[in-house]
């Protein structure tokens, strides 16, 4: 396959990752970010010493800070801003779009207001400018998700990576496969588009919890039943929203959860080990360079799974101590002393 031209949009740790992946197979990358000063620093020292230290950038990675420089021509655009941007990017860029684009979500978030996932809020500014979106083999901009295990540094690093790419259409499931996949990357696919939204973005609230956990000094038993129980809440909320329940005990949904909820580069795990600690979390984001988009996430969630009438504890107990100020401890004894039920329900927690 001729290796399509590719723009990464948004030059953090994941997007500048992806690009040194994509660009190291001899493909042109055009990398934007929205600050021009660290674009010229990208450029002169072919590095991200910011976001993602010690990993040299090839000559095919092309970083730039104009929308119309980085997507214009592009056959594949990889969209990895952050949630809470991610509308107001994505409406400025869509003029210089191809028709026939493929656009891929690597981002895992939903939308504050609209509650929306990210591949749904780009149907909805691609609607709302009167730009087709391809529907059973109809042209138009084919619209996919990526999520699954992968910390940024580590594919950069090239170790063996497994995700999954999902898009409505399995032509375009397939074409975001060929045009990610590397002897390193290795990239499944899935239709199941909603699932693996959700699997990415919940999986960073149950990030924090686990987190809170391991900072109370609880155990692995702990962790073990709180990822198990979360993962429940996660597939019910899930199924009520139409995903297929087998795509959570995938790479987008367990593969991912595991990885989040124990490994040491989860910056969501790290807000919740501090919150534990009993820091603030004003003191905690400032501590941080980059976002843990759980914190957001978690108040979208919150409202989403009460819109569909879903029971989500661990969620619940998350909100309130993130946007109550509810101790740790007392969030955890409410969680423990809730009353027990049948394990595999999907209608009760």
């Amino acid at each position: 396959m001729t290796a399509a031209q590719v723009a990464v949009i948004g030059a953090g740790s994941w997007g500048t990752a992806l690009a040194k992946v994509l660009s190291d197979q001899g493909r042109p990358v055009w990398l934007w970010g929205h600050r021009p000063a660290q674009v010229a620093a990208i450029r002169q020292s072919r590095r991200n010493e910011e976001y993602l230290p010690g990993f040299v950038l090839n000559d095919q990675v092309r970083p730039v800070a104009a929308l119309q420089e980085a997507v214009a021509g592009r056959k594949l655009v990889i969209m990895v801003v952050p949630s809470h941007v991610f509308r107001g990017v994505f409406q400025e860029l869509v003029p210089y779009l191809d028709p026939e684009v493929y656009l891929l979500s690597a981002a895992k978030g939903i939308e504050n207001d609209s509650l929306l996932t990210m591949t749904q809020v780009m149907a909805e500014v691609l609607g709302a400018a009167g730009r087709a979106v391809a529907q059973s083999g109809r042209p138009g901009a084919a619209l996919g998700v990526l999520a699954g295990p992968s910390f940024a540094k580590e594919v950069a690093a090239g170790q063996p990576t497994a995700v999954t790419v999902a898009a409505q259409r399995r032509p375009a499931a397939q074409f975001f496969q060929k045009s990610l996949s590397t002897e390193r990357f290795r990239v499944y696919t899935s239709t199941d588009v909603i699932g693996l939204e959700l699997g990415g973005a919940l999986k960073n609230i149950v990030a924090i919890a686990a987190g809170i956990c391991d900072g109370l000094g609880y155990g692995t038993n702990t962790r073990a039943a709180l990822i198990t129980r979360g993962l429940a809440e996660i597939t019910r909320l899930g199924v009520a929203m139409g995903a297929t329940p087998l795509t959570f005990s995938g790479l987008g949904g367990l593969g991912d959860l595991v990885l989040t909820c124990t490994g040491d580069l989860s910056r969501n795990r790290t807000v919740g080990l501090k919150l534990g600690q009993g820091k603030t979390l004003p003191t905690i984001l400032a501590e941080m360079q980059m976002v843990a988009e759980g914190i957001k996430t978690t108040q979208a969630a919150q409202a989403l799974a009460r819109r569909m009438g879903v029971e989500m504890p661990i969620l619940e107990q998350v909100y309130r101590i993130i946007y109550q100020d509810k101790p740790c401890e007392a969030a955890v004894n409410d969680l423990l002393t809730r009353d027990v039920g049948d394990e595999l329900s999907l209608n009760h927690a």
